[in-house]
């Protein structure tokens, strides 16, 4: 049941925001749901198409309106942006949806009072962190979709090496939602075993050749499914809708989301994803797990890489 008296705004009717609508109608995520688009008339027609399906759902109010409409929102969903052609990487992407989302941030200001701002275009990290110093927001308040979708690909990958329910296992992609991500073997565990005992007591290997075939599978799924169906959409709705229920409900999930860095695992001043307490306040706390050198190692040079690109676009 959604949350009674709970508002989602969603900003960019394209393909993430109208299936997280859709998502949501579903799910019954809240009993308010605004999309707003430049496109009026697409953002119209989205939520037309939507509402159409609701008697065989459960009630909600769901429309097309304005930035004016943000006032009262419990969360702001940030989908708006340039899409990722085949071939372009996420940080290829950066200079033209940075100057997107400055846009969207100067004038959903004017009208904001107190929503926590869910950022899921591209690069969410680099976004991340802009749209926390545009509007001056604590760290917390502004949270990026981070490596969530990453972190259930890869479930669903050890889900299908050992056979077992994905419920079972909880494993996770630190750094950037992109090129320089990776799994987190030492802090992955299947139903409380860490990972190299669980193979033991299975009689299943996981070889090291395994461990870096998917490590690569779960980096490039984004870019295997674009190329086959030009975008994806399916995975991160589903993804961003259960970190908005964990702030509706103030569920304090652990999820590897995105939030400025101050000290953590020795990183400063940057949004690298990593385990985090999320619930009503947004990102509430950043755990800072005791990783093994290699992987706090390769946590760095993933922090190093998106803080390049960060640099290359405070000018916009």
């Amino acid at each position: 049941m959604g949350k009674i008296g709970s508002k989602i705004c969603i900003i960019g009717a394209g393909n993430v925001g109208a299936n997280l609508a859709y998502v949501m109608s579903i799910q019954n995520t809240c009993s308010e749901l605004v999309i707003i688009d430049i496109d009026k008339e697409k953002a119209e027609g989205e939520a037309m198409d939507i509402v159409h399906g609701l008697p065989f759902l459960n009630h909600m109010d769901i429309r097309a309106g304005s930035y004016a409409d943000i006032k009262g929102a419990d969360i702001i969903v940030i989908t708006a942006g340039a899409g990722r052609k085949p071939g372009e990487t996420r940080l290829d992407l950066a200079t033209k949806n940075v100057a997107i989302a400055k846009s969207i941030s100067d004038e959903m200001m004017r009208h904001y009072d107190g929503g926590i701002i869910l950022i899921v275009a591209n690069p969410v990290d680099v976004l991340t962190y802009h749209f926390t110093k545009w509007t001056g927001l604590p760290s917390g308040r502004v949270v990026g979709s981070g490596t969530v979708l990453d972190g259930i690909r890869f479930r669903s990958l050890l889900g299908r090496k050992f056979n077992i329910d994905l419920k079972n296992i909880h494993a996770y992609i630190l750094g950037e939602h992109g090129e320089t991500q990776f799994p987190s073997w030492s802090f992955s565990k299947i139903a409380g075993f860490p990972l190299d005992e669980y193979c033991q007591v299975s009689g299943i290997e996981i070889t090291e050749e395994d461990k870096v075939e998917m490590a690569a599978k779960v980096r490039s799924a984004g870019a295997e499914v674009i190329k086959r169906k030009g975008a994806t959409f399916y995975g991160i709705g589903i993804a961003t809708n259960v970190l908005c229920e964990s702030i509706l409900h103030d569920d304090n999930t652990i999820r590897t989301v995105g939030g400025i860095l101050e000290g953590q695992y020795g990183i400063h001043d940057v949004v690298v994803n990593v385990p985090a307490i999320v619930g009503r306040d947004g990102l509430e706390q950043v755990l800072e797990v005791q990783l093994p050198n290699d992987e706090l190692a390769l946590l760095r040079k993933s922090a190093d890489h998106v803080k390049s690109v960060i640099d290359a676009t405070k000018h916009i």
